[in-house]
């Protein structure tokens, strides 16, 4: 059995997981990376994607967040998330609600790093929605 190290999830809203895990997976800014115990000192912002968390005790379970950091620690793990929810709980609507905001971005942007931004957040909701939600 794999180490266990304490992960917590957090969202404005309320704390979704607090419990020791075997491994996470976080969609980071430069690309997934798994996190285990005695992890390398690491902080690094969490770009909109799924958290893939496996319990000490039980089974895998997801969730969406929509941007945020993680600090890693050799001791522990926390993802402060700008929105959190489970997997299970995620509304197609509020995807959708979510890209129309970022497709307005795009088009309301007044120079070209502004427009770049919005066009890599709307890229990354889009590549999110065809990964958790069917057609």
């Amino acid at each position: 059995m794999a180490q266990s190290f304490k992960f917590e999830l957090v969202s404005p809203e309320r704390l979704l997981v607090s419990e020791d895990v075997e491994s996470v997976v976080i969609p980071g800014a430069e690309g997934e990376m798994t996190v285990m115990a005695e992890h390398a000192p690491v902080m690094t912002t969490v770009k909109p994607g799924v958290v893939t968390v496996k319990p000490a005790s039980g089974s895998e379970e997801r969730y969406v967040v929509f941007g945020g950091f993680a600090d890693i620690l050799p001791s522990g793990c926390t993802l402060l998330a700008e929105s959190a929810t489970h997997v299970n709980d995620i509304d197609r609507d509020e995807i959708q609600r979510r890209i129309q905001e970022a497709k307005e971005d795009v088009a309301d942007a007044k120079d070209d790093e502004t427009r770049t931004k919005a066009e890599s957040f709307l890229h990354q909701l889009t590549t999110l929605e065809g990964a958790i939600l069917p057609a």
